[in-house]
């Protein structure tokens, strides 16, 4: 079923991109002058659309993977606990936290108290312990990352639907120049008028999509230099305790 929803979605975003530019006459001067910029106008409209639910599904995303509650004062409770030999409780403010941080560290503490339990040598657990937080890295990162190609790919396909536009307009534009006799002015204010709404359209969503794609990249970047930060100290903090108890 989860097939489908990318096709579907897809679907639902052409048929409202349609709507709405066939509905533009409607809004007014400012409408109809957009309408006049053709066909592409609908699919700068598809385009706008599809970035927009990217960029929302990107900020929910990113705000679930923060978990609930203050970060800093997640990692503080699980440093001192940690510093003070109570996995336990460690794991339980993981489990309370529900963060990408939270899953990864708490991957770490179990596998720890599992190797502690069958009397595991300090070098197996070490290894091991860094082996399931490095796993569980794996697989937290590819889901902060998800759909930040697309909005790359929407914005340089919205900067090329927009020169397009411009060099069908400017085609239009040539055309009426190209009549014998007197110029067709309107033909030719039509050709100029969808080349230049065409270009700014473009533009826009292009401008957008970089945006959102370079603000992503970085709250993803600084996350993940947070989570390998606390993962490592974690590490740290547990093979110390091993060796304590040895």
């Amino acid at each position: 079923m989860s097939r489908f929803i990318v096709p579907i979605g897809f679907a639902l975003a052409l048929v409202i991109a349609i709507t709405i530019y066939m509905q533009l006459p409607r809004i007014g001067p400012v409408g109809e002058q957009m309408f006049k910029g053709g066909p592409l106008v609908a699919g700068l409209i598809l385009l706008l659309i599809l970035q927009t639910s990217f960029i929302i599904e990107r900020i929910w995303s990113l705000r679930k993977a923060q978990g609930r509650g203050s970060m800093p004062a997640f990692l503080n409770g699980v440093r001192k606990s940690l510093h003070n030999g109570d996995v336990d409780t460690a794991v339980q403010l993981c489990a309370k936290q529900r963060g990408s941080a939270a899953n990864v560290i708490r991957a770490g503490l179990e596998r720890y108290q599992q190797l502690r339990a069958e009397g595991a040598s300090k070098e197996k657990v070490v290894s091991e312990t860094q082996a399931a937080i490095q796993e569980a890295n794996g697989l937290e990162v590819p889901l902060l990352e998800r759909n930040l190609i697309a909005l790359s790919t929407i914005a340089s396909i919205a900067t090329m639907v927009g020169l397009l536009g411009t060099v069908v307009g400017m085609i239009r534009s040539f055309a009426a120049l190209g009549h014998t006799g007197a110029v067709d002015a309107s033909k030719l204010a039509i050709g100029i008028s969808e080349a230049l709404i065409n270009t700014a359209g473009g533009l826009l969503v292009a401008i957008a999509g970089i945006v959102a794609y370079n603000v992503f990249v970085t709250r993803v970047d600084n996350f993940n230099y947070m989570m390998d930060e606390a993962s490592y100290e974690a590490v740290q903090l547990l093979s110390a305790s091993t060796a304590d108890r040895k």
